[in-house]
């Protein structure tokens, strides 16, 4: 067999069983063996909505993303969307046909542009190299969690490829889910030192919170066991939000997003302990939800992690369920900061739709707190919600509840606007039995425009809801109150909806609360088609998360 098709069969060999991407010459014969040997192939409209796409499926899925792009602009199209997967850590393959050929049109640097944006470059050179690249490039996307762009040169493609395909790697892909970002300690013993310190500082704790990130998504048993034990309150960054969710004591999400209470009661943590989370600006307020009176412990795989961000006062190196678990086995159980009243406070004020506000809704917009709460109260509990850049994002993001872990989808690494769509495909192909909901605003929606295409040819019963304030708000928002000219960051309104329904979608307008029963009457129906809400909501001021994030510029 050519080189083309070894790579190919050598990925499904590994495990690798769905792949996104745009196909054109450079990448056909490699796409068209992944697909042969059994690896469902997901057409998208554009290379970036691809790379979001297999993002996203990684993500949800708990196996390796696989994104096939054409040679030169396919890569360079696709760009942004390896960038979030590089800078989350998502294991992912970017196949790429690649033009060695100086004098070619097609050809750049490609090793050196993945490497600018933190991706691991890897290339075919020789027939020989075709199967064990292809092994590395799965093994290096599973054991360091890394993105990889694996280049094939064109002549290379062509070329006859000697001996047999490999067997499965020892790292099976299901194993992809339960893994933090690699670095020292992985797969290696605790530190009997680190784990007792780690007890004895709780044991102290008269008032711990547990913060769960992205390398913490495996260990809500072991988590919520080691809580119980220690007395902590439970919160989450962004990506991990509801991994707590059903507990008592589970404040939703730390940092810009946090309700009122979460922020004060973590404000008021004696120790805080951050699993498989950086403790980033993000997640800390830019560290004011950290009190300078608070010892703080990371607990990571990655030991960069304890001197990244917010300050670690101690840092653990291990797995987070292992350290969990291990930790456990130490401590007598004792109060902590559990108290009724705590209960009853996170009972009564523990959500946003908890927390009282003012209804702006009026003269044809809808206030987007009236309009995600209706949305939270009418779609089915057993969703997957996916959420585009901007200063709308706070309100899907929080007023949106979520069953689980595995019900929010969060491609914000980059902060890149336009990935939402893209994100809600890969999280649906991840999870086909979860209705997907895309939260875009109106700038993200038009920038992802090409892949409405997508989800209607795919069937995928999605709700996508775009807050239409017919501006870029963040920019708006930024720059207004200094009195800056705000036209290059406000545009005309465009009928959304009826760029919907030219795709193939059915389609509501909101604009007052009543229009909801638009969205009621087709979640009532056969759902065989995919639904666009078009909300045109209020705008006259910036959300709340927004304020907190302008603290950073």
């Amino acid at each position: 067999m050519i080189v083309a098709e070894a790579v190919g069969r050598a990925l499904a060999a590994c495990g690798v069983d769905a792949v996104f991407g745009v196909v054109g010459s450079g990448n056909f014969h490699v796409t068209n063996a992944l697909v042969a040997a059994g690896v469902r192939f997901v057409a998208a409209r554009h290379e970036g909505g691809a790379a979001t796409m297999a993002d996203a499926y990684a993500r949800m899925s708990g196996r390796v993303g696989v994104v096939s792009v054409h040679q030169g602009p396919g890569l360079t199209n696709a760009l942004t969307g390896l960038t979030e997967a590089a800078k989350s850590r998502t294991p992912l393959i970017l196949l790429a046909g690649e033009a060695t050929e100086a004098r070619s049109n097609f050809h750049i640097d490609q090793p050196t542009l993945a490497a600018a944006v933190g991706a691991v470059p890897l290339r075919v050179a020789t027939p020989e190299e075709a199967v064990p690249r292809a092994v590395e490039a799965y093994r290096t996307a599973v054991e360091e969690r890394r993105a990889v762009l694996l280049n094939l040169p064109l002549d290379v493609q062509a070329d006859s490829c000697p001996g047999p395909l490999p067997e499965p790697p020892a790292t099976a892909p299901e194993s992809v889910a339960g893994r933090q970002a690699g670095g020292p300690g992985a797969g290696g013993a605790l530190s009997d030192y680190e784990v007792g310190e780690l007890a004895w500082w709780l044991a102290e704790a008269d008032r711990p919170v547990f913060i769960a990130g992205r390398g913490a998504r495996h260990a809500r048993r072991e988590l919520e066991d080691l809580a119980e034990r220690a007395g902590a309150l439970l919160a989450t960054s962004a990506v991990a939000k509801g991994l707590f969710r059903g507990s008592p004591w589970d404040l939703d999400v730390s940092g810009g997003f946090a309700t009122p209470l979460a922020a004060e009661l973590i404000r008021g943590a004696d120790l805080v302990v951050a699993w498989g989370c950086s403790l980033n600006m993000w997640t800390t307020r830019h560290v004011t939800l950290i009190s300078p009176k608070a010892r703080v412990v990371k607990v990571d795989l990655d030991a960069t992690a304890f001197t990244a961000h917010a300050r670690a006062d101690l840092g653990v190196t291990g797995d987070v369920a292992a350290v969990a678990e291990s930790v456990a086995g130490q401590l007598t159980p004792r109060r902590g900061y559990r108290s009724d009243d705590i209960a009853a406070r996170i009972r009564a004020e523990g959500r946003w739709r908890d927390v009282p506000y003012e209804d702006e809704s009026g003269g044809g917009r809808i206030d987007p707190r009236t309009l995600t709460i209706g949305l939270d109260d009418l779609l089915p509990r057993e969703r997957v919600v996916a959420v585009d850049s901007g200063n709308f994002m706070g309100y899907p993001s929080m007023f949106l509840d979520v069953p689980d872990e595995g019900g929010f989808c969060f491609t914000q690494a980059f902060q890149s606007v336009g990935l939402g769509l893209a994100t809600a495909i890969g999280a649906a192909v991840a999870q086909p039995d979860r209705l997907p909901v895309a939260a875009l605003g109106d700038g993200g929606a038009l920038m992802g425009l090409a892949e409405l295409e997508t989800v209607v040819r795919l069937g995928l019963p999605m709700v996508v809801v775009v807050y239409d304030d017919e501006a870029y708000g963040a920019e708006v928002h930024h720059f207004g109150p200094h009195g800056h000219p705000l036209d290059t960051v406000r545009f005309p309104p465009a009928d959304l909806a009826a760029i919907a329904r030219g795709h193939g979608f059915d389609a509501v307008t909101v604009t007052e609360p009543s229009h909801l029963a638009g969205v009621a009457g087709w979640l009532d129906g056969p759902r065989d088609r995919p639904l666009m809400v078009h909300a045109k909501v209020t705008g006259e001021r910036g959300s709340w998360w927004l304020e907190e994030a302008f603290k950073g510029h």
